[in-house]
């Protein structure tokens, strides 16, 4: 006789959410959720907190384990983090630390900034349990799904994050194509992953990892001083122009980075993680004075600073638009602009055009604008 076949329990989640459609907005409907699971959501992602552990004097790696509304991330890549700080939601850009895991959670690692509301939260007041709201994953500085070539890996500071989630992800492929990765910190106990990353150099031939100090002095065969200079890329890289080259850190080590290496290499990526400066053109001088900002939604208008971000002009205007990485990269503050000038503060071009996708992070204004927000 055959086995009858039971059907499939339903989720207690689809269950719920089956029972309240008729009567409760995903708003409703998420409050009550919450009160059995925090992480139950009509379709908003959320991760709660289950592993936290110190990286380095003032980094921490948080594992979380998302719902179901998650969509994933590659190594490499950035989701958007949001937590609840003193009643107010702020938002701001991660890299993954860790390649994809078959249970399905992420690691994130957290360097504290000083000012930082959201990191200085998660390195010092979150603690396991806590839940978080998720972005979708954004970034285009990723492996390609055949790795092949040799590769160069240049990171200062937090700029090791997405790098080293590339990194395990090799070690889980065996490496299989020659790798140097070369790390800058300002001191030893800064450095994140240094025994991790010791431990994969010793059992992988491939694989050969530098650390350099900018205000500690070199006392390990692997590490060095000194910041990023074409003598130390010399010295420490073979056969640099057939490499691949992947670099992260802030702006001026990037800025420093693809100087020195970007016409050479098979490919020269970048991304900085800090503030653009403004970037001028065609012998233009500095954008000064103010400009007239109108808020079509809301029917302001405002005085605005030329030469700023308009994201950072209109939070001193006490507005809080929708922000997430705040380098041009996620486009959590796109919006459109009806009428008027403005400036990409990295690479200093114009758009004088409408445009429906303006990143207020990256664009300043340079004549009165008409904006829809």
């Amino acid at each position: 006789m055959s086995a009858v076949r039971r059907p499939t329990p339903r989720r207690p989640r689809g269950l719920l959410k089956g029972l309240f459609r008729p009567l409760a907005t995903p708003e409703v409907f998420d409050f009550w959720a919450s009160r059995l699971n925090p992480t139950w959501s009509w379709n908003r992602p959320l991760a709660r907190i289950v592993e936290r552990r110190n990286e380095s004097s003032d980094a921490v790696t948080l594992l979380l384990q998302p719902n179901r509304h998650w969509k994933g991330i590659r190594p490499g890549q950035h989701l958007n983090v949001s937590a609840e700080i003193d009643g107010a939601r702020v938002t701001r850009s991660y890299s993954l630390s860790d390649t994809r895991r078959a249970d399905g959670r992420i690691a994130i690692t957290v360097k504290a900034i000083a000012g930082g509301k959201l990191s200085q939260h998660l390195c010092r007041v979150a603690k396991v349990g806590d839940v978080l709201d998720l972005g979708a994953a954004f970034g285009d500085m990723v492996l390609p799904e055949r790795v092949d070539e040799s590769w160069l890996f240049l990171a200062a500071g937090s700029g090791i994050t997405p790098l080293m989630a590339m990194i395990r992800e090799l070690a889980a492929r065996c490496m299989p194509t020659p790798l140097t990765l070369l790390y800058w910190a300002r001191t030893r106990d800064e450095l994140c992953f240094v025994d991790e990353l010791r431990e994969l150099a010793e059992k992988h031939s491939g694989f050969h990892v530098h650390f350099l100090l900018t205000r500690d002095t070199a006392t390990a065969e692997d590490e060095r001083e000194g910041r990023i200079s074409d003598a130390q890329l010399s010295a420490l890289v073979p056969e640099l122009e057939a490499r691949r080259i992947h670099a992260c850190g802030p702006g001026g080590f990037v800025d420093a980075a693809r100087a020195l290496v970007a016409s050479h290499a098979v490919e020269f990526k970048a991304e900085a993680f800090t503030p653009p400066q403004l970037v001028l053109k065609d012998n233009a001088t500095e954008d000064n004075g103010t400009v007239q900002v109108t808020l079509a939604a809301s029917q302001r208008t405002l005085t605005l600073p030329r030469g700023q971000s308009l994201l950072k002009a209109l939070e001193a205007e006490g507005l809080k638009p929708a922000s997430g990485c705040r380098m041009g990269i996620c486009n959590t503050c796109a919006c459109g602009k009806r009428s008027g000038t403005t400036r990409h503060l990295h690479t200093g071009d114009t758009e004088h055009e409408p445009v429906s996708a303006l990143r207020l992070c990256v664009n300043a204004a340079t004549s009165d604008l008409v904006l829809e927000l």
